[in-house]
């Protein structure tokens, strides 16, 4: 929403901040005492940007915020793309421009889990069902894709068949057969080989995990999950042993995605996935850059979702945040991939000079600290509650953003565009209370509660190649230091998230007692937002993200009765409860349910928000002025 604060007397440009680095893959860095003065530098610098973007957000809408033409054209306005469509436009032609400070955690299908890496997935893969090309909350509706139509749901909701849509092909023109689909599914299997990725299906198809999957099925075709048939190659039917009402909104995830047997190369398949959608790889150097170019084989009249307006599409990942955001603002690129929003330093000079350039979405996203109970004292629920309270909630806004860049102070795990949410009115913690400070008084009984009156030392782990991360580790850092807490803060490889914090062991053997991360909805129901962070089953040996290890049995149980729920109201009843009982375990300290400043270029067209990638861009219809 756009301010309505009039502008202070002074409206200078701010000062210039410090110049930040290591967003992306730099080494592994522990914090150690001589390293803290410069910490507290950064951490003052860090304040001085966020005040200065405060300043700047009040001055927007002057003569040098809005109208500044970029390369292509004219900006399209502030929030114009935000759930709705900014610069419409069916024209083909052109390359579409990607900038990027993180490259995906994968881009095979079934291993891939970050939300800007199933947004761009569409663009080489397809599904049974999708979400709509469509922006706001009819993004998030689902629409048949390889699919003639929804599935037609028979058996009190346990079968679920689908006919394929004629002229479906490879990008090498072998057409999508049904058994190119039960495979791609079954991948999800081979844990051992393939992990990362969702496992949604493989819980609810095989929950008592009998398949082992396609790399270890004894079966001539290697297709022996018995609960997908496919008696011909235009129909796949799904057998559930018992009835999940989000099943469809599972298979329209990108890991619901074809792989033909031939083509996959197991670890490697990332490398260059084979394509089922309008554009197949070029060229990927990890790291470094990924091109995409039209699939010659791909034909508009079998696919209804994607209208492939640009020639190529290509992806340019910079070391530097600041360097990236330059880049974006002198019209070298068309937007970030990762859309997490513009750094520091970036969204200041853009809400100044670029403000018809931006979007200021709600995202379905919240950031968080969370604490593993494998890795003591966070065993003792005092103990996490001591953090909770001993935080500063006010200071760890103002680090993520504030409240325009940043978002509204989080007081639950449950984001708004979940059903059952009760936004900031369900605040267990008194988070908000007193301008979100801290409640020392509590903190402190709490510490004496779990045996610690003195407090105790633990390690903050989170993601070198994310500032804004650092920047709120060490915010938590200083507030918890005031009760006695000393947390040293560690910075580790944020393209290994999968393997380091994703491994319970490694977790435990580095003394992660806190860790930084975020969350945002697979689907939008609990039990795609929070079913692999809080059901016990979804506990894994690698690809974690039960960081938390509950293994609550009342929780587990809500979930079972969710999942077989089909009236709306009770699930949402349900959700709300789910809620309820992360938030009285003490597993998480919520930093804010997240907005962010959006870069679009000029040049873009058919731009806007959608609630189905958490109010990202939605990739798939876009296309660019030549």
């Amino acid at each position: 929403m756009r301010s309505t604060r009039r502008a202070p007397a002074d409206c200078r440009t701010p000062a210039k901040p410090v110049h930040r680095t290591g967003r992306f893959y730099t080494r592994r860095t522990r914090i150690v005492t001589t390293r803290r003065n410069a910490r507290r530098k950064q951490a003052v610098a860090a304040a001085a940007v966020v005040a200065a973007l405060l300043s700047t957000a009040a001055c927007g809408g002057g003569e040098d915020s809005g109208g500044k033409k970029g390369k292509g054209g004219a900006a399209a306005g502030f929030d114009a793309a935000n759930n709705k469509v900014a610069n419409p436009s069916a024209k083909k032609g052109g390359t579409l421009k990607f900038a990027g400070a993180q490259d995906a955690d994968s881009w095979d299908t079934t291993r891939g889990y970050y939300g800007f890496v199933w947004n761009f997935m569409r663009y080489y893969s397809r599904q049974l069902v999708t979400g709509k090309t469509e922006p706001g909350k009819t993004g998030a509706e689902l629409t048949p894709d390889l699919a003639t139509e929804r599935a037609k749901i028979t058996d009190d909701g346990r079968t679920y068949t689908y006919t394929l849509r004629d002229g479906i092909t490879w990008e090498d023109g072998k057409p999508i057969t049904s058994q190119d689909i039960k495979y791609g599914i079954e991948r999800q299997w081979a844990q051992d080989v393939l992990s990362g990725g969702p496992v949604y299906l493989r819980d609810i198809l095989d929950p008592k995990g009998e398949y082992k999957g396609p790399y270890k099925d004894t079966s001539k075709d290697k297709l022996g999950l018995k609960a997908i048939e496919t008696p011909d190659e235009k129909t796949i039917i799904f057998k559930l042993p018992k009835a999940n009402s989000d099943f469809e909104e599972i298979l329209a995830l990108t890991s619901s995605s074809p792989v033909r047997q031939d083509k996959d190369t197991k670890s490697k398949y990332g490398l260059k996935p084979f394509s089922s959608g309008p554009y197949k790889f070029q060229s990927y150097s990890p790291n470094k850059s990924l091109v995409l170019v039209r699939n010659e084989n791909w034909k508009q009249s079998s696919d209804p979702v994607r209208k492939a307006l640009p020639d190529k599409i290509t992806v340019n990942l910079f070391s530097n945040a600041d360097d990236m955001d330059n880049k974006l603002l002198a019209g070298d690129y068309d937007l970030d991939i990762n859309q997490t929003g513009l750094s520091p330093q970036g969204r200041t000079k853009a809400l100044k000079e670029h403000k018809d350039n931006l979007d200021n979405p709600v995202s379905g996203y919240i950031r968080y600290a969370v604490f593993p109970q494998n890795v003591a004292p966070f065993d003792n629920i005092d103990c996490r509650k001591a953090v909770i309270y001993g935080a500063d909630h006010k200071s760890l806004q103002t680090a993520r953003g504030g409240p325009i860049a940043g978002g509204d102070i989080g007081t639950n795990m449950l984001p708004p565009s979940v059903p059952g949410s009760e936004g900031q009115k369900y605040d267990p913690y008194g988070t908000t209370a007193n301008d979100g400070a801290p409640d020392t008084a509590k903190a402190k009984a709490a510490l004496k509660a779990c045996g610690k009156p003195n407090g105790f030392t633990t390690t903050i782990a989170v993601r070198n190649n994310k500032p804004v991360e650092v920047a709120t580790a060490e915010s938590l850092q200083a507030s918890l230091g005031k009760i006695g807490i000393k947390a040293e803060i560690d910075q580790y490889d944020g393209s290994q998230t999968t393997g380091i914090i994703g491994n319970p062991s490694v977790v435990k053997k580095k003394n992660y007692g806190i860790i930084i991360m975020g969350w945002g909805p697979d689907f939008p129901s609990v039990q795609g937002y929070g079913a692999p962070l809080w059901d016990s089953s979804y506990i894994l040996e690698s690809g974690n993200n039960n960081f938390a290890m509950i293994k609550d049995k009342a929780i587990d149980a809500n979930f079972d009765k969710f999942s077989v729920e089909l009236d709306r109201e009770k699930k949402k009843a349900i959700a709300t409860e789910i809620n309820h009982q992360v938030m009285e375990g003490a597993y998480y300290l919520p930093f804010v349910f997240e907005k962010f400043i959006n870069w679009r270029s000029a040049r873009l067209t058919n731009v806007y928000s959608t609630d189905a990638y958490s109010g990202m861009y939605d990739f798939a219809s876009l296309g660019v002025v030549k």
